[in-house]
């Protein structure tokens, strides 16, 4: 499947998924979002890469449980390509449609029973999927990615849910026509949304720390990796004249260590080790 053709399947499916939980869900969110900064970083890659990122996302709640889907598609710069004696090439640029779904089954609500302890006010068992395909930057990633484990909900104002999961990943990158499957990994993982007291600003994101996955698909060991992602978020709804939430801008910051498993202080260099302001807006419906 192509490019074009993926991009077109996975709005589709996210459409489709959207249309489907909303119908049955008791709440849902669903927001376009956009966000840029020059200063991505990927692995074996020196070069400080722009990229703009159309975001489409999706959150409900329905009688058991909660949805989440994330499909980003990333347009980078020339500077995210294979190089020509080592000058990148300025008519390409990489391509990327990263997805993620993941479903959240709440166990007080499935076995009306509590599971309520310390900070803790809710406990549920998540599953879901990771997929991505990129193109134009020589590796061309394939990845597809399983993952199951329990979820603690922790009492706060807005939301934090923290996750141990298992992973099952997999990759099919240009060079490797069988699909090569990594060892079983753990990943301990957070999300939140908290309310910046009664002013009209939230801070946001999640923290991924993941263990690593054995050999790579060259022999090579991997590393374990940290993601931590967070954005301060505005509604400036009321000054537009619309609906709390509707209308969003913030600032966001990634701290990215060993990305993808890769060594930041190996052969991946610096690339491997993305310290990345953006700027983000969303729009709300």
């Amino acid at each position: 499947m192509n490019f074009p053709t993926l991009m077109r399947t996975t709005a589709l499916a996210a459409a489709t998924l959207c249309s489907l939980s909303t119908q049955a869900a008791d709440w849902s969110d669903t927001s376009i979002g956009y966000r840029y900064g020059t200063d991505f970083a990927e692995p074996f890659n020196d070069s400080a890469i722009s990229k703009n990122i159309l975001n489409l996302s999706h959150v409900s709640g329905y009688k058991y449980g909660t949805n989440f889907f994330n499909a980003d598609l990333l347009m980078s710069d020339y500077k995210d390509s294979p190089t020509t004696a080592g000058v990148p090439n300025e008519l390409s640029a990489g391509q990327e449609v990263y997805v993620v779904y993941r479903n959240t089954v709440d166990l007080s609500k499935v076995t009306d029973s509590s599971y309520k302890f310390g900070p803790v006010r809710g406990t549920g068992i998540t599953a879901g999927f990771d997929f991505n395909t990129k193109s134009g930057d020589g590796y061309n990633s394939k990845k597809r990615m399983l993952v199951a484990g329990p979820t603690f909900m922790i009492d706060v104002p807005g939301f934090l849910n923290v996750s141990l999961l298992a992973l099952w990943e997999s990759n099919a990158p240009s060079g490797h026509p069988q699909r090569y499957t990594y060892d079983t990994h753990a990943m301990l993982t957070g999300a939140w949304g908290v309310p910046i007291g009664s002013l009209p600003l939230s801070f946001e994101g999640f923290a991924n720390f993941i263990a690593a996955k054995g050999k790579n698909e060259f022999g090579g060991d991997t590393a374990a990796e940290t993601n931590i992602d967070m954005q301060v978020m505005y509604d400036l709804s009321g000054v537009m004249g619309a609906k709390p939430k509707t209308f969003r801008v913030g600032l966001e910051y990634q701290w990215w260590k060993n990305k993808f498993g890769n060594n930041s202080d190996g052969p991946a260099g610096k690339g491997a080790f993305a310290k990345t302001s953006m700027v983000r807006a969303e729009y709300h419906f």
